[in-house]
């Protein structure tokens, strides 16, 4: 019984998506859906500016921990991808929907949520993967560098990029399987986070406290790190997780709605849309978070903008 209604749920869903690309729903909203067109190409074009530079500056920046460096560098390729593919993707499809173009329609949607499915999976593997990095850090001291390789790095996220590239396909090929990839890996995600960072300020309240109280004791794993350099960094990747829950549990509360509600009303179709474009969002605000709190890649950044002025100045 509970499989059957499990699976009802799931059609519901994907029934409601599928008539995304009618004019059941979305007839009355194309003033709205012109709107959410010019905003998709508006952060497409931010975003892939943003981390084009980004990724250039952090190619330059050496004094970051390479493993570090490579899962920033992977999740500004997701947000670069955004802006480069799925934008103009969706941007497409809200202006096939204003020209009533519904093949055209149907390509956009399935082709972007496909490639949306992957980069946002990407996204959230990676933020979990940076908050269990910093981690490691505190838990293996002076032995993390040993532990934590550039090679081991790779090959975690290659895995990754497969993994979420097969449940991506599934969005085409088996549509129940693809939904529930998303309401598996993004809470365990969000949890592996959450309990990563949790017991990262436990460890730094701890110490701070015996700081406070003068406690003399041998020297821990904790010491062994530069504390004040790892709590910054700590705060930088801390700051990019809650912009990636900001722009994405909008998005993941509303597909939970829509996959327990049977009852459809048109205000949906809008309900619907705002989240998907704040989720896109994420990929616009992220390279100011990073020149904003990193200062290693500030500095880069601020090295490429000169030298490309430089350049066009010749």
């Amino acid at each position: 019984m509970a499989t059957t209604n499990l699976t009802e749920m799931s059609t519901h869903t994907q029934a409601f998506e599928e008539s995304l690309c009618s004019p059941v729903w979305v007839g009355e909203f194309k003033q709205q859906s012109l709107s959410f067109s010019a905003v998709n190409i508006l952060l497409s074009i931010t975003a892939t500016l943003g981390n084009s530079l980004i990724l250039v500056a952090l190619h330059k920046e050496s004094s970051l921990h390479p493993p570090s460096k490579l899962l920033y560098r992977c999740l500004a390729t997701t947000d670069l991808l955004v802006g480069l593919v799925i934008q103009p993707l969706f941007a497409s499809y809200w202006m096939s929907l204003v020209n009533d173009h519904w093949s055209l329609c149907r390509y956009a949607r399935d082709v972007g949520y496909m490639a949306g499915f992957t980069l946002c999976g990407v996204s959230l593997f990676t933020m979990a993967a940076i908050s269990v990095d910093r981690l490691l850090a505190m838990l293996l001291g002076q032995r993390y560098k040993e532990i934590v390789t550039l090679r081991r790095t790779y090959i975690m996220l290659a895995i990754v990029w497969v993994v979420c590239l097969v449940a991506g396909l599934f969005t085409h090929l088996n549509y129940r399987i693809a939904l529930w990839c998303s309401l598996i890996y993004t809470p365990s995600c969000l949890l592996i986070s959450i309990a990563s960072y949790s017991k990262i300020f436990r460890a730094l309240n701890h110490h701070q406290a015996q700081i406070q109280g003068y406690v003399r004791q041998q020297p821990s794993q904790l010491n062994a790190l530069s504390i004040v350099q790892y709590r910054k960094a700590v705060y930088n990747a801390l700051w990019v997780q809650l912009a990636l829950v900001v722009c994405y549990v909008p998005l993941f509360t509303v597909k939970i709605v829509i996959f327990f509600s049977s009852k459809r009303f048109s205000n949906l179709f809008l309900i619907y849309g705002m989240p998907i474009v704040l989720m896109f969002f994420n990929s616009t605000l992220n390279p100011f978070l990073y020149c904003w709190k990193i200062s290693e890649v500030r500095r880069a950044v601020k090295q490429t903008i000169r030298q490309a002025i430089c350049y066009v100045e010749r």
